[in-house]
Order: C-alpha cells, then sequence, then structure tokens
C-alpha cells in the first residue's frame, strides 16, 4: 500500500449527539487531553497573539483565523451554502502582523461564530431541518478531520506560548 492511500471504516448510522461531541473535544468546552483551541486562546493577550515564535512562523492570530476560514469550510460544505462573507478577504492564511490588519477581540469573536454556526449546521442536519449535500460517511469526515484540526493547532498555540514566555 503506498503512502498516498488511505483506508477508511465506512460510518452509518451516526448518531447527531456524537458528532456535536467530537467537534466540542477539538473546541471545546473541557478537553481531556488538555487545552481544547478555546482553552488555549482563552488566556492570550493581543501582545502575545501577534508575536511570532521566529521569522516566517505563524503567530497565534494567524492560526486562530486559519481554523475559523477552515471550519467556516467544514460548515459551508457540511450545509451546501457560502454562508456569511469571512471578516478578511483571501483563503485558509492571513497574514496578521497586529491589531491594525484585525483586532485580536475580533479575531476571537470570529472563531467563535464560526464554531456557533458549525454546531448549529450540526444540530440542524441531526433534527432534519437541514439537509447536507453530503453523505454520512463524508459528514464524519469532515467533523472528525475539522477536530483534530483544532487539537493540533490547540498544541501549536500552547507551544508558542511557551516559547514566548
Amino acid at each position: 500500500m503506498s503512502a498516498a492511500t488511505t483506508v477508511k471504516t465506512e460510518v452509518a448510522n451516526v448518531d447527531p449527539h456524537v458528532l456535536a461531541r467530537v467537534l466540542e473535544e477539538g473546541y471545546g468546552p473541557g478537553a481531556w487531553h488538555g487545552p481544547d483551541l478555546k482553552a488555549a486562546l482563552a488566556d492570550g493577550s493581543a501582545a502575545t497573539a501577534f508575536r511570532r515564535p521566529g521569522p516566517g512562523r505563524h503567530n497565534i492570530a494567524e492560526i486562530a483565523m486559519h481554523h475559523a476560514w477552515c471550519v467556516r469550510s467544514v460548515a459551508n460544505q457540511l450545509a451546501g451554502g457560502e454562508g456569511e462573507p469571512f471578516p478578511l478577504p483571501g483563503a485558509d492564511w492571513f497574514a496578521l502582523s497586529s491589531e491594525r490588519e484585525l483586532a485580536w477581540s475580533a479575531i476571537v469573536t470570529t472563531l467563535e461564530r464560526e464554531q456557533r454556526r458549525l454546531a448549529t449546521v450540526l444540530s440542524q442536519i441531526g433534527s432534519h431541518q437541514l439537509r447536507s449535500p453530503l453523505g454520512e460517511a463524508e459528514r464524519f469526515d469532515l467533523v472528525l478531520g475539522i477536530t483534530c484540526h483544532a487539537v493540533y493547532h490547540a498544541g501549536q498555540i500552547q507551544l508558542i506560548k511557551v516559547l514566548g514566555a
């Protein structure tokens, strides 16, 4: 089997509450493995958020906006629509060197709003208020993926905070 080959277990009849719980494990509240993404960002200041851990490295503000954009992408795929416009032009990664580009509080608010929207989309799909264009296995993969993404970036943020201390 090549390194590019991925074998996934088929998923059927995933309880919507399980998907919601998986989503919470990565973003919050209260992951068992340590700070989830929300907790990793909670004690941050603007000075900490915009400090780069090294030349050419992403800062916490950029990581937070990147994840917000990815969460928005997942919600859009699940819902089959675009949602509200994103606060910054472009896609995926955004260069943020200071609060002149976007205030730290606006970044945190954006991430929180996108997470709430994703949770709402999942709830609406689960209660049949919204019909997703994706199959159940694709929905599960997206929720698991965005959760792993959140956990990965929470760890990155925790490391950046320690490096700057």
